[in-house]
């Protein structure tokens, strides 16, 4: 069951050293305190699952917090290149980073795969690309109903699963609406689950129809984090900061300048007011 908790007492209790872990988001409710907590912590020798890592997983990489990445894309979206994930598997800087990449439905059925507690996922696609020459867990497997051949990836079950979400209520169940990704599945899959919210609330009032309960059994941990997802969005709450990911550009390129940032402000900053860089857009 969910206990409401801090940051800091949450990742410390969730996340260990040589963990894999997802933190998932799909442009929408990203998030970014929780993995700048991971950083803070010194956490090291990670294997990170997403679908879409961006600025967040760039500075995880930078900071030495990973030695694998498992993804179906990497970029700074409308910007450019992740320069530390590239520094990283190009130049072993700070180390070398392991990767596997897949599909973006390989790894919506791989998280589906390992919500269900099965050891893989199959579904019809890798057909006539080169993707599985290069990546030895793509493999494939034959219908014995049909005699179809289907492609065959391991399931995702992560150590600690984290995300950002609009609301909790006091009996620890998490609420997501707007555009959801995989988080629901995300956290299925895991063994520990780590949820920021916008905000605790009585309950949830009136839903769409898109809404998205996780039920308080499935989360190991609750913090109230205001604005936990900037410089992404939070649905009804602010909008996505572009001037930071333009920004994040030159800042991620040298990596002096990548130190000094981080320096600034993750590790000697602390946790930050991210209520307040959600609010004004004024990071970095």
């Amino acid at each position: 069951m969910a206990r409401f908790t801090s940051l800091a007492d949450a990742i410390e209790e969730c996340i260990q050293d040589g963990d894999s872990v997802a933190m998932e988001g799909f442009t929408h409710l990203i998030p970014h305190a929780a993995g700048h907590e991971v950083i803070r912590q010194g956490r090291k020798h990670l294997t990170l699952y997403r679908m879409t890592p961006d600025l967040i997983y760039d500075q995880l990489i930078g900071m030495g917090c990973a030695d694998r990445l498992v993804f179906s894309w990497g970029g700074n979206p409308g910007v450019g290149s992740l320069h530390r994930l590239r520094d990283a598997v190009e130049n072993g800087w700070p180390h070398r980073l392991e990767i596997e990449e897949h599909s973006h439905a390989a790894m919506a059925n791989a998280y589906d795969a390992g919500a269900a507690n099965l050891p893989f996922a199959a579904f019809r696609g890798y057909i006539g690309v080169d993707l599985p020459n290069v990546n030895p867990n793509i493999r494939h497997v034959t219908c014995p109903f049909t005699g179809e051949e289907l492609a065959a990836v391991p399931a995702i079950r992560p150590d600690a699963t984290v995300i950002h979400a609009l609301r909790a209520d006091r009996e620890g169940n998490v609420l997501l609406e707007g555009i959801v990704g995989v988080q629901k599945e995300a956290v299925l899959a895991a063994k520990k689950a780590v949820v920021t919210v916008e905000e605790i609330v009585d309950d949830f009032g009136d839903l769409s129809p898109n809404a998205v309960i996780l039920p308080s059994w499935t989360i190991t941990a609750i913090v109230e984090v205001p604005g936990g997802a900037h410089p992404s969005y939070a649905h009804g709450y602010y909008k996505r900061d572009n001037a930071y990911y333009i920004a994040w550009d030159p800042i991620g390129r040298e990596r002096d300048a990548f130190i000094a940032w981080m320096k600034e402000n993750v590790l000697d900053g602390g946790p930050g007011d991210f209520a307040r860089y959600a609010k004004a857009g004024d990071r970095p």
